[in-house]
């Protein structure tokens, strides 16, 4: 079985190079970049259907009897424990495999489980079917970001990277409106039978489009910039030199704080809106998918601009945006209910995440490895990340749901001490990215 396995995911062998030179090869090498790009950018937004679609549902299912907050909390914190160690896991195993393949199955197997989700009422179904979700949820970063350096050389990868990520904001606007509208059609079960009906279809997509290394089809590779002594080391090797490397540490301990931030707008943003500001699931829907609509531009610009204008180096607009980030999530927790502020509080919001999400989420890591890596140095950070997003979703939920109480039958909910947590991340988010300032790449 394991051999099987092992032969049906591994990587295709090279074919005869083919001379790059050619305008004819020059062209295919166009093609397929954009194919892939395309593939990976529109399939990776698609594993945030699946990723989200609870997040819409909770305040239906809260208001059914189904769970309590602490519940919610504790079911939604089983994905992100569960991608945390598979996206280190899984990101080691697609610096090695192919990866048409393994994104393709990722999201597969995601969205059946979130179809089954939409059949099932207990807890400990719940648990199980998001806990395997969070674990395919991981097979899709790593192979996006080794079949990045494979494909997009050292000029031009943040650009992609970049460009790459506005992918997640792309997902996420289908869910906090799509599902929203959904759920509130049809039901919460519905959100969920949709959601993996769709990504279905994306995962075929992905498996017919997303083109595995260039050496497979005689095309040059990207990865062309290493030093001799990189060049002598084995893959283990590169792998074993990211875990050595503190910076990368400090960098994924930034990024935990701020997928605390992220995820507790993510998670609970709309379950904050209808029940602390009074708005309905379509209109905290619509807020905050602003958000998301918002980081599309800067995820798909951000890579670009610290190419362009930043000579490759991220720190400096990493610092700008990681202020314009905890500045508006102070607002959007501490300001009043008003559509028009709350909106532009989210557009903010998106603005920063997004391009922190390029920055502290995987790029300023995978810059400071080797690239044979990149893989490894994206799920040490992302392991760090998720543990984050996984204890914020439960000490969120005990937060909330201590504070609550039921008046007159109904259960009223305080956010002071969940959006102090919210607030208090984004800031030592901010504060630890400074300590690696002046780290440079190896290569």
């Amino acid at each position: 079985m394991i051999e099987t396995l092992a032969g049906f995911y591994s990587k295709s062998p090279s074919a005869t190079p083919r001379d790059a030179n050619d305008k004819s090869v020059q062209r295919e090498i166009r093609r397929r970049k954009w194919t892939v790009f395309f593939t990976m950018t529109f399939g990776y937004g698609f594993y945030y259907v699946c990723r989200l679609s609870f997040s819409v549902a909770k305040k239906s299912m809260a208001d059914e009897g189904l769970f309590d907050a602490a519940e919610l909390g504790l079911i939604g914190s089983a994905l992100f424990f569960a991608y945390a160690f598979g996206k280190l896991v899984n990101g080691m195993l697609a610096d090695r495999i192919n990866t048409r393949k393994f994104m393709a199955t990722g999201l597969f197997v995601s969205a059946v489980a979130n179809f089954l989700m939409g059949f099932s009422n207990p807890f400990w179904v719940f648990m199980l079917l998001w806990t395997i979700n969070g674990w395919f949820q991981s097979f899709g970063a790593g192979s996006s970001v080794v079949t990045i350096t494979h494909w997009y050389d050292g000029k031009e990868r943040g650009t992609f990277y970049g460009m790459w990520v506005s992918g997640h904001n792309i997902g996420e606007a289908i869910t906090f409106i799509g599902t929203a509208i959904v759920v509130s059609s049809f039901g919460w079960m519905w959100g969920f039978r949709a959601a993996g009906l769709l990504c279905i279809l994306m995962s075929l997509i992905i498996w017919r489009f997303l083109y595995e290394r260039p050496e497979v089809y005689g095309l040059p590779s990207a990865i062309h910039e290493q030093s001799a002594s990189l060049q002598k080391q084995s893959v283990g090797q590169k792998q074993w030199a990211v875990f050595k490397n503190p910076a990368v540490w400090i960098l994924a301990l930034s990024s935990a704080f701020f997928y605390v931030t992220r995820y507790a707008v993510n998670s609970w943003g709309i379950f904050f809106l209808e029940a602390e500001k009074g708005y309905s699931t379509i209109e905290a829907g619509s807020i905050i998918s602003v958000n998301a609509i918002a980081g599309i531009v800067a995820t798909f610009f951000s890579g670009m601009l610290s190419d362009r204008f930043f000579n490759g180096r991220r720190n400096l607009p990493a610092l700008i945006f990681g202020i314009v980030y905890a500045l508006s999530i102070a607002w959007f927790v501490l300001g009043p209910a008003d559509p028009f502020l709350d909106t532009v509080a989210m557009a903010f919001f998106g603005l920063g995440l997004g391009a922190l999400l390029v920055y502290l989420g995987g790029l300023m890591a995978v810059d400071i490895c080797s690239k044979d890596a990149s893989g490894t140095a994206l799920g040490v950070v992302g392991v760090a990340s998720y543990i984050g997003a996984g204890l914020q979703d439960i000490i969120s939920g005990k937060l909330i749901n201590d504070a609550s109480t039921v008046v007159n039958g109904e259960t009223i909910y305080n956010f002071d001490a969940a959006g102090m947590l919210w607030i208090g991340s984004a800031v030592v988010s901010l504060i630890l990215a400074l300590f690696v300032w002046n780290t440079k790449s190896p290569d």
